[in-house]
């Protein structure tokens, strides 16, 4: 190096500098980047535990398999100015993007970090994470959101709004192509909540996420009403009542397992199968246990989960919104070591009808599962659909017909086994032979008919009954001999509705031989824009 000390003398070397080294700069670089990891305040950490929450850090170090978590933009900094903006710029600017693995097969992840801006977004944030979203697209693996943010930065105005709608567009465009997971780990609120809604499955934790569109001082300044942010759309809420949250946890190390969990019985894409394992339950093992635990008689209940736990592999199942619609059962389990999706009614809740509510869940659950190639085997013990004018004016035809219209589109396999009583045009939409089921068991106590038989003889002889000397008897002998002549157990069989009438102990070799059978099936989409289902 030389200076020039005086104008028309000669350079001088200047040896006395110091010279900055390759490890100089990479000191440097670590120093930096723990700055970022540490955050501009340290209280805002102990301010984040205070809460019962962990940091976005802590969250991804649960979430992903050890060491696997690669940062990307991790210096980013907004360049808004105005509000104070231009003089608070810290790095990642409030969302730590990246990937990573989960059993060793690769994510796509970003985590709102609330110690930076509330979580906010931003210009910045917002195209941090349309980056993520992008690469999860192009490389074809999952994209998991780790959500704790307190919506649009407001600062940013506008600006803000536009970011949040590359969000929406992005995790349309991938459905249906990548599983799409958001965590709910904090406060989602406004527009924020609808990137989780646009996704495949939203994940809660108790007592500190929420969700809603307007919030509590909204509310009461619009309506009078004074209500908290968890009873307007805290988990409970949204786990038992709107549906919006299919699973829902007491803390954050649980539910950030069972994102592990899901993402195992998932596929990459829609153009790969889903992970299969090896397999330690006999396929042919004995369901003895079944003759037991399901009442011949119609009107009798029992726990169609316990029916599920016993024919699958390891009596593993993993169920979707469980505290949301009871009366319809909808879960991932394995056959063989195949991943397979169950639906199937609940006896124990409302006698397993069909109302709005289960249609809902098992038509957005049957979607999913013909989106990323996970057969279907439903099973049926359902006496029709909920009657009553509530149900009526809620629509109950628009939303049984999201089922019935998920179901004929699906082109996955699909097996119906028919346990008990299968009704009405409740028959017809769970996945029955005649709206493309490949193949239908029954067992020996099934009931297969347009109704009951107390109902239908009620209908057809009505007027005998009215004028017979004794019309409880000439009602119990009509009934009888609609039983016997049209809801006999063969009935169906005799007119190839259903494919066989097997032993009920044989369902688990039944399933997985026919599992085995149908996974190559392959049944072309006819040629259309998409179709136009009732929303």
């Amino acid at each position: 190096m030389y200076i020039q000390e005086k104008a028309g003398s000669s350079p001088t070397p200047v040896t006395d500098l110091p010279k900055e080294t390759t490890r100089d700069r990479v000191t440097e670089l670590e120093l930096m980047r723990e700055s970022v990891h540490q955050g501009p305040d340290p209280e805002a950490t102990v301010r984040q535990h205070a809460k019962g929450k962990l940091t976005a850090r802590e969250r991804l170090d649960v979430l992903l398999d050890s060491g696997s978590f690669v940062e990307v933009e991790a210096f980013r900094r907004h360049r808004a100015t105005g509000f104070g903006l231009e003089r608070r710029r810290p790095h990642t600017d409030g969302v730590v993007a990246g990937w990573g693995r989960i059993y060793g097969r690769e994510v796509m992840v970003y985590a709102h970090d609330f110690r930076i801006f509330g979580g906010a977004l931003g210009e910045a944030h917002a195209e941090k994470i349309h980056k993520v979203m992008d690469l999860a697209e192009s490389s074809g693996v999952p994209l998991i959101s780790l959500n704790d943010g307190a919506g649009a930065r407001i600062q940013e105005g506008v600006t803000a709004l536009a970011g949040y709608g590359g969000i929406f567009q992005r995790n349309v465009r991938v459905s249906g192509v990548i599983p799409q997971i958001s965590v709910m780990l904090g406060p989602c609120a406004g527009g924020a909540a609808y990137s989780p809604a646009l996704t495949d499955f939203v994940f809660m934790v108790q007592g500190t996420a929420q969700m809603f569109i307007t919030g509590p001082d909204v509310v009461k300044a619009v309506t009078g009403e004074e209500i908290t942010q968890d009873d307007l759309g805290g988990a409970r809420v949204h786990g038992t009542l709107s549906g919006v949250a299919g699973f829902v946890y007491d803390d954050e190390v649980s539910c950030l397992e069972d994102v592990r969990y899901l993402l195992s019985l998932l596929p990459a894409n829609n153009q790969e199968l889903p992970p299969s394992i090896p397999c330690v339950d006999p396929p042919d093992r004995s369901n003895d246990s079944l003759l037991d635990l399901v009442p011949a008689d119609p009107a009798q209940s029992y726990d169609m989960s316990a029916v599920i736990e016993e024919i699958v592999d390891g009596g593993e199942f993993f169920e979707f919104h469980a505290g949301w619609a009871g009366n319809l059962i909808c879960g991932l389990a394995r056959f063989d070591g195949q991943v397979t999706g169950i639906v199937a009614n609940q006896p124990n809740h409302l006698a397993g009808v069909l109302d709005i509510g289960a249609s809902e869940k098992g038509a957005r659950f049957i979607q999913m599962c013909d989106a990323f190639n996970i057969p279907l085997v439903s099973l049926v013990d359902v006496p029709g659909f909920l009657p009553g004018a509530d149900q009526e004016h809620g629509g109950i035809i628009r939303h049984g017909a999201k089922l019935l219209y998920a179901y004929c589109a699906a082109s996955v396999p699909r097996i119906q086994v028919i346990v008990r009583k299968a009704y009405g045009g409740a028959y017809i939409v769970m996945d029955s032979r005649s709206i493309g089921a490949d193949l239908s068991f029954a067992w020996p106590t099934n009931e297969i008919a347009v109704m009951g038989a107390e109902g239908a003889a009620n209908v057809i002889f009505r007027r005998e009954i009215a004028a017979a000397a004794d019309p409880a008897e000439q009602r119990a002998k009509r009934v009888e001999e609609y039983r016997s002549t049209l809801m006999h157990p063969y009935y169906a069989a005799e007119r190839g509705l259903v494919d066989d009438i097997i032993d009920p102990r044989t369902t688990r070799a039944t399933l997985t031989r026919a599992l085995g059978l149908l996974r190559a099936k392959h049944a072309p989409a006819p040629q259309r824009k998409h179709g136009n289902p009732p929303m």
